[in-house]
């Protein structure tokens, strides 16, 4: 048994190709978050890194890796599907390169990983690269243990082969990886390719060593399929002739984007309900609705809004399509902006929809002169507008009176006449159907100075104009 020292070196181009992939997917598809030690894993479980390595400069075996062939005898029986392009066998398919392909599998999923224009099972940039797309199948986050489950089971249907790729993951994970060169890497036996592999420390049992479920050995956890037989969909599997590992069955859809479906901003009016609904469709990678999937529904912000019920949070399930739309949202007394973010878990990127109310009630000023009059004499007219959700709040109640700037009733400076013709500094006033209010004449008094008046809706929105008397 080799050390452990040993046991952490990965031929140096056979990690580059783990660390490379892992990079590539992280930018073409981040919702996954594939890292290169499950990539390692898989890699010393079916090839033992590529056989040590044993690889030219540019990723390529330089020996054939197959294993064994899937006649029926002991693994699945898969007749030819590439005409013996990868495997050679033009009667039945065995699986290819460093990371164990059937060709009918590399036919959906083969990647040309390091550029070169071709798509080479036996190239171990190609095969890395492939096999992370294959385990990010059907908007899988392998942040998620039961995503990551799900995905191993998926590359080889045995209980045992997860086990073993699960201790060498957390190896990885736990103590890294030392680069060795090209051809110096162990070879350890007991492959998924038919050779012999130890695990690493801590070891799992006799029974979960890679490769010790290749045949059916009468413990009813099938074998490995002569290494790996990925099938992913939209490919058909094998049918299925008693043997676990004919091919996994395609993973259920899962939610690998959030699309927004409905206008990401709204307006309401203080009290009342917001006339759009925030509306997001979930989607896999490749476009398609997912149904049955929570999307929840929160609110944020000081306005006072919540959803129909009560509540700032509501889940809802997707429907057939992939759509959730969020109840209604009822507007709360407070004016301001708020955020309602739609969330599914596992990796998927929120969607904010941005949400404001507006007050009811508006007050302003008709006409922007400055309000100036010498002392003794009076003001011009001033005329104020209320509005009530945009439209004129007829024979609505203002309340017109002298302020100080602490805003108490002021007893000096302008003032109204009462109907006797006394001076008053406070009025109770209502708009006309228009919603306007014009003012009696303002006398300005004697004395000179600024002055403040302060008009008043019955519902507390306020206006304050500033006198002049020089």
């Amino acid at each position: 048994m080799e050390d452990e020292a040993d046991e952490s070196g990965i031929p140096a181009t056979v990690l580059d190709a783990y660390k490379q992939a892992e990079s590539r997917l992280a930018r073409s598809n981040p919702g996954c978050n594939l890292e290169w030690e499950l990539l390692a894993a898989i890699g010393r479980v079916e090839s033992g890194h590529a056989r040590g390595g044993d690889v030219t400069a540019d990723g390529t075996t330089r020996n054939p890796i197959l294993g064994p062939v899937l006649n029926g005898n002991g693994f699945a029986n898969i007749t030819d599907t590439d005409g013996g392009e990868y495997d050679g066998d033009t009667t039945h398919d065995r699986a290819v390169g460093p990371m164990q392909f059937i060709p009918s599998t590399w036919a959906t999923w083969g990647s040309d990983g390091n550029d070169d224009g071709e798509r080479n099972p036996d190239n171990v940039y190609d095969a890395a690269l492939s096999a992370g797309r294959y385990l990010c199948a059907g908007g899988r986050d392998l942040s998620s243990q039961a995503d990551l489950e799900a995905a191993i089971l998926g590359y080889n249907q045995s209980q045992s082969y997860l086990r073993t790729v699960l201790t060498w993951y957390d190896f990885y994970k736990e103590g890294g990886a030392d680069p060795v060169p090209d051809g110096s890497g162990a070879d350890p036996g007991d492959r998924s390719d038919g050779i012999n592999t130890p695990s690493p420390s801590p070891s799992p049992s006799e029974s979960d060593k890679p490769g010790k479920g290749g045949k059916d050995d009468g413990k009813g956890d099938g074998g490995n399929g002569g290494g790996s037989t990925p099938s992913p969909g939209p490919s058909d599997p094998p049918p299925d002739d008693g043997d676990d590992d004919n091919g996994p069955e395609e993973p259920a859809p899962t939610i690998s984007d959030l699309r927004v479906v409905s206008p990401q901003s709204s307006s309401a009016y203080t009290g009342a309900d917001f006339a759009e609904r925030p509306k997001v469709r979930g989607v896999t990678a490749r476009g398609a609705g997912v149904s049955g999937k929570t999307v929840t529904f929160t609110i944020s912000g000081q306005t006072g809004a919540v959803f129909a019920g009560g509540g700032k949070t509501a889940s809802v399930t997707t429907n057939g399509s992939g759509y959730a739309t969020a109840p209604v949202v009822k507007a709360g007394q407070l004016t301001g902006d708020f955020t309602i973010r739609a969330t599914t878990g596992g990796g998927v990127s929120p969607v904010d929809f941005a949400a404001e109310v507006e007050a009811s009630y508006g007050l302003a000023r008709v006409g922007d002169a400055a309000l100036t009059a010498a002392a003794g004499g009076e003001f011009g007219a001033v005329e104020a507008k209320v509005t009530y959700r945009g439209g004129p709040a007829a024979e609505a109640p203002v309340t017109a009176a002298m302020v100080t700037e602490a805003g108490e009733q002021n007893d000096k400076g302008p003032f109204f006449k009462d109907a006797e013709g006394n001076p008053v500094r406070k009025l109770n006033l209502t708009t006309a159907g228009d919603g306007t209010v014009k003012l009696p004449t303002i006398q300005a008094g004697d004395e000179t100075g600024k002055f403040l008046l302060l008009l008043t809706t019955s519902e507390g929105v306020t206006l304050t104009l500033e006198l002049t008397v020089e």
